[in-house]
Protein backbone atom coordinates (compact mmCIF):
# COMPACT_ATOMS: atom_id res chain seq x y z
CA UNK A 1 0.00 0.00 0.00
CA UNK A 2 1.73 3.45 -1.04
CA UNK A 3 1.01 5.87 1.97
CA UNK A 4 2.67 8.89 -0.04
CA UNK A 5 0.58 11.96 -0.29
CA UNK A 6 0.48 13.12 -4.20
CA UNK A 7 2.52 16.20 -4.62
CA UNK A 8 0.69 19.51 -4.29
CA UNK A 9 -1.04 20.75 -7.46
CA UNK A 10 0.66 23.12 -9.76
CA UNK A 11 0.21 27.10 -9.69
CA UNK A 12 0.21 29.38 -12.07
CA UNK A 13 -0.82 32.98 -12.22
CA UNK A 14 -0.45 35.98 -15.01
CA UNK A 15 0.99 39.51 -14.61
CA UNK A 16 1.48 42.66 -16.84
CA UNK A 17 4.41 44.42 -17.91
CA UNK A 18 4.39 46.43 -14.78
CA UNK A 19 6.89 47.16 -12.16
CA UNK A 20 4.55 46.29 -9.52
CA UNK A 21 4.35 42.74 -10.72
CA UNK A 22 7.54 41.79 -9.67
CA UNK A 23 6.40 42.15 -5.86
CA UNK A 24 3.62 40.57 -6.39
CA UNK A 25 5.17 37.42 -8.40
CA UNK A 26 7.60 36.70 -5.48
CA UNK A 27 4.65 37.36 -2.94
CA UNK A 28 2.76 34.64 -4.80
CA UNK A 29 5.35 32.46 -5.32
CA UNK A 30 6.17 33.01 -0.89
CA UNK A 31 2.37 31.79 -0.91
CA UNK A 32 2.64 28.84 -2.52
CA UNK A 33 5.63 27.69 -1.24
CA UNK A 34 3.97 28.22 2.47
CA UNK A 35 0.74 25.99 1.43
CA UNK A 36 2.73 23.31 -0.10
CA UNK A 37 5.25 23.23 3.26
CA UNK A 38 8.59 24.18 1.27
CA UNK A 39 10.37 25.99 3.74
CA UNK A 40 14.20 24.80 3.37
CA UNK A 41 14.85 26.77 0.22
CA UNK A 42 11.60 29.38 0.53
CA UNK A 43 14.28 32.32 0.27
CA UNK A 44 16.32 31.22 -2.56
CA UNK A 45 12.92 30.19 -4.82
CA UNK A 46 11.19 34.00 -3.97
CA UNK A 47 15.05 35.25 -5.00
CA UNK A 48 14.86 33.66 -8.34
CA UNK A 49 11.73 34.44 -9.11
CA UNK A 50 12.25 37.83 -8.31
CA UNK A 51 14.96 37.95 -10.70
CA UNK A 52 13.48 36.20 -13.68
CA UNK A 53 10.53 37.84 -13.45
CA UNK A 54 12.23 41.03 -13.51
CA UNK A 55 14.05 39.67 -16.69
CA UNK A 56 10.61 38.77 -18.51
CA UNK A 57 9.50 41.84 -17.75
CA UNK A 58 13.09 44.14 -18.72
CA UNK A 59 13.66 42.29 -22.03
CA UNK A 60 11.17 39.29 -23.08
CA UNK A 61 7.86 41.23 -22.65
CA UNK A 62 6.85 43.84 -25.59
CA UNK A 63 4.60 46.46 -24.73
CA UNK A 64 1.15 45.37 -24.14
CA UNK A 65 1.70 42.11 -22.80
CA UNK A 66 2.73 39.95 -19.96
CA UNK A 67 4.47 37.19 -18.51
CA UNK A 68 2.85 33.98 -16.92
CA UNK A 69 4.43 32.39 -13.45
CA UNK A 70 4.21 28.61 -13.16
CA UNK A 71 4.87 26.62 -10.24
CA UNK A 72 5.37 23.03 -10.31
CA UNK A 73 5.87 20.73 -7.67
CA UNK A 74 8.32 17.77 -8.82
CA UNK A 75 6.83 14.14 -7.54
CA UNK A 76 10.04 12.60 -7.65
CA UNK A 77 11.73 14.25 -4.74
CA UNK A 78 9.80 17.07 -3.14
CA UNK A 79 11.59 19.72 -5.19
CA UNK A 80 10.08 22.69 -7.38
CA UNK A 81 10.18 23.96 -10.82
CA UNK A 82 10.12 27.54 -11.40
CA UNK A 83 8.87 28.54 -14.76
CA UNK A 84 8.63 32.49 -16.57
CA UNK A 85 6.62 32.47 -19.76
CA UNK A 86 7.10 35.50 -21.79
CA UNK A 87 6.38 36.19 -25.17
CA UNK A 88 9.93 38.49 -26.60
CA UNK A 89 12.49 37.02 -28.97
CA UNK A 90 16.05 36.04 -27.82
CA UNK A 91 17.85 33.61 -25.49
CA UNK A 92 18.82 34.82 -22.36
CA UNK A 93 22.42 34.23 -20.69
CA UNK A 94 24.57 34.25 -17.99
CA UNK A 95 26.79 37.18 -18.81
CA UNK A 96 30.65 35.95 -19.30
CA UNK A 97 32.25 38.85 -17.75
CA UNK A 98 35.52 39.13 -16.42
CA UNK A 99 35.69 42.77 -15.13
CA UNK A 100 36.45 42.95 -11.27
CA UNK A 101 32.71 44.61 -10.39
CA UNK A 102 29.91 43.48 -13.06
CA UNK A 103 27.15 46.04 -14.14
CA UNK A 104 24.18 47.05 -12.32
CA UNK A 105 22.40 44.57 -14.69
CA UNK A 106 22.97 41.65 -15.47
CA UNK A 107 23.14 39.74 -12.71
CA UNK A 108 19.97 37.87 -12.34
CA UNK A 109 20.89 34.97 -14.46
CA UNK A 110 24.06 34.56 -12.69
CA UNK A 111 22.04 34.57 -9.31
CA UNK A 112 19.58 31.71 -10.53
CA UNK A 113 22.25 29.62 -11.80
CA UNK A 114 24.09 29.54 -8.32
CA UNK A 115 21.07 29.39 -5.87
CA UNK A 116 19.23 26.72 -8.26
CA UNK A 117 20.23 23.13 -8.87
CA UNK A 118 19.35 23.50 -12.84
CA UNK A 119 18.52 26.24 -15.14
CA UNK A 120 17.46 26.61 -18.88
CA UNK A 121 15.87 28.03 -21.29
CA UNK A 122 12.47 26.13 -23.29
CA UNK A 123 10.85 27.06 -26.62
CA UNK A 124 7.16 28.39 -26.66
CA UNK A 125 5.42 30.40 -29.57
CA UNK A 126 5.59 32.77 -29.15
CA UNK A 127 8.52 33.56 -26.98
CA UNK A 128 10.43 31.41 -24.02
CA UNK A 129 10.40 29.96 -20.87
CA UNK A 130 13.13 30.57 -18.66
CA UNK A 131 13.10 27.79 -15.78
CA UNK A 132 14.55 26.58 -12.53
CA UNK A 133 14.47 23.59 -10.33
CA UNK A 134 15.04 23.01 -6.81
CA UNK A 135 15.30 19.68 -5.44
CA UNK A 136 14.04 18.72 -1.79
CA UNK A 137 12.57 21.34 0.40
CA UNK A 138 9.14 20.17 1.36
CA UNK A 139 8.70 19.43 5.37
CA UNK A 140 9.66 15.91 6.24
CA UNK A 141 11.53 15.29 2.69
CA UNK A 142 14.59 14.37 2.40
CA UNK A 143 16.76 17.26 0.87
Amino acid sequence: MNTESPPPSPRERFYRRERQSVPAARAFAREALADWGMRKRSYDIALCVSELATNALVHGVPPGRGFLLRLLPLPYDGGVRVEVHDSGAGEPAVPQTHAREPDEGGRGLLLVSELADKWGVGEREPGKVVWCEFVGGRVGEAP
